[in-house]
């Protein structure tokens, strides 16, 4: 499916105005001018939206979603990627710090507002990310708006040390915020010295106390396994097209088709062969 880009610019109330630009990547289908198809947020990694986290969304939007991609630290500069060196890592690093909590809750909240405004959206709404994504992914499920969040190797939530104040994540799930909201998928590298083993079993265990639906999954990676260029050597085209496939189908079933109302009828799986 072909696809356009675009962005809009919104301003930040928490940000006295100081707008966050939001690039929109949509499908086109020649001759069907009133399309209308699910949206999807995509959260960037700590240099924004670089080549690519464009690719990552473009190859969403190319299977049939509006995908909105915001510049996560629009608060401390533009909306330019930031590149992937030294002094941009230490430079994305600093503001990951130093941006609030709720000022991550707020992008989150302005970037779904404006998939629903949009014409050729339909109203059900999807999120995914990487890194520093996947956590914002993460929190984004929080919106009973959006109705599956796939996160790719979310960093920081075992530690919560996300944001100025530090990050309420967890604390939220085991208080019950994510109950009755949309599915969630956790993906992380076995290999990944960002989220370590005592860090992902944290996460998987606190998921599961709450009974909140997750999948949770565990691959032979490093960190940053899907990013196609300054990876430092673990990208992982292979896995990351078998994953690419496994939250394509989360998307289909969540947010491709109305399937009405959920109603929970909870029932125990049956224990049978």
């Amino acid at each position: 499916m072909l696809i356009q880009k675009e962005f809009h610019d919104i301003p930040s109330p928490l940000d006295g105005g100081r707008p966050i630009r939001v690039f929109v990547i949509s499908p086109v289908v020649p001759n069907y001018p009133q399309a209308k198809f699910p949206g999807v947020v995509v959260f960037s990694e700590i240099y924004q939206v670089t080549g690519p986290v464009e690719r990552f969304a473009g190859s969403i939007a190319s299977q049939g979603y509006v995908v909105a991609c915001p510049s996560t630290y629009h608060e401390f500069e533009g909306p330019e990627a930031i590149p992937y060196d030294v002094e941009g890592t230490d430079r994305g690093n600093k503001y990951k710090i130093q941006k609030t909590v709720a000022a991550y809750d707020e992008d989150s909240t302005l970037s779904v507002d404006l998939l629903l405004s949009l014409p050729n959206c339909n109203g059900r709404i999807a999120a995914t990310g990487m890194c520093l994504g996947g956590h914002l992914t993460f929190r984004a499920a929080f919106d009973p708006r959006i109705l599956a969040s796939v996160c790719f190797f979310a960093t920081d939530i075992h530690s919560a040390s996300l944001g100025k104040g530090g990050d309420d994540t967890l604390v939220r799930v085991r208080n019950g915020d994510l109950t009755g909201k949309g599915e969630l998928v956790m993906i992380f590298g076995k290999q990944d010295t960002h989220v370590p083993r005592a860090g992902r079993d944290l996460i998987r265990t606190t998921l599961e106390d709450a009974n909140i639906p997750v999948s949770f999954l565990e691959v032979q990676a490093q960190h940053a396994f899907i990013r196609d260029e300054q990876s430092k050597g673990r990208w992982d085209a292979a896995l990351t097209r078998s994953l690419f496939a496994y939250m394509m189908e989360v998307f289909e079933r969540t947010v491709g088709r109305d399937l009405g109302p959920r109603v929970d009828l909870n029932r125990a799986p049956e224990h049978i062969c």
